[in-house]
């Protein structure tokens, strides 16, 4: 069993001609409220964000994988661990796809069963983390699926065009460990 197939998706590594699909996603100002970047990238600062994507996540304490859907490799999203802790066995954990048609398809259903999969199974992670904007009821609902618990709410959390936001906590702990 290939651990990042699932049915009709497969989450991969970061290819370098994957340059022009993460300078995009990441210079797209309407997810930079879900991503909290504040400024935009470079394709020189991507390039060597990519060169760099091989390091291990022991090593970089995160992993960024593409959603891809067939063998061509085009990306339609991208899926994260990130302030990845082996200490504590613990890591949170992002998705973002590209465009709202993908969006409706279950992509993200099938990329975060996947990656929580293999955080749980193959890096033997304890528990897993998602910050998400209370407003966002697509998040809340995709992470409620595979039982990810809100067990907080951060008040004003984030600065939004003049307009402070909560952002709620949900965690989802591994009990089979």
């Amino acid at each position: 069993m290939i651990t990042l197939k699932g049915e009709n998706i497969y989450l991969r590594a970061l290819e370098p001609n994957d340059l022009e699909f993460v300078y995009a996603m990441e210079n797209d100002q309407s997810i930079w409220e879900v991503s909290n970047t504040q400024t935009p990238y470079s394709r020189f600062l991507v390039k060597q964000y990519l060169e760099n994507a091989h390091q291990d996540i022991y090593e970089a304490k995160q992993l960024r994988l593409a959603i891809c859907q067939d063998e061509d490799f085009p990306a339609l999203g991208l899926i994260d661990l990130f302030d990845f802790d082996p200490k504590n066995n613990r890591a949170g954990i992002g998705i973002v796809i590209q465009s709202v048609e993908n969006r409706k398809q279950n992509i993200g259903s099938e990329a975060l069963e996947l990656l929580v999969n293999y955080a749980f199974y193959h890096l033997n992670l304890h528990q897993l983390y998602a910050n998400i904007a209370v407003e966002n009821v697509a998040s809340v609902a995709l992470f409620s699926k595979f039982g990810f618990q809100k067990i907080g709410t951060k008040k004003d959390w984030t600065l939004v065009n003049g307009v402070y936001k909560d952002e709620a906590i949900f965690q989802l702990i591994n009990h089979q460990l």
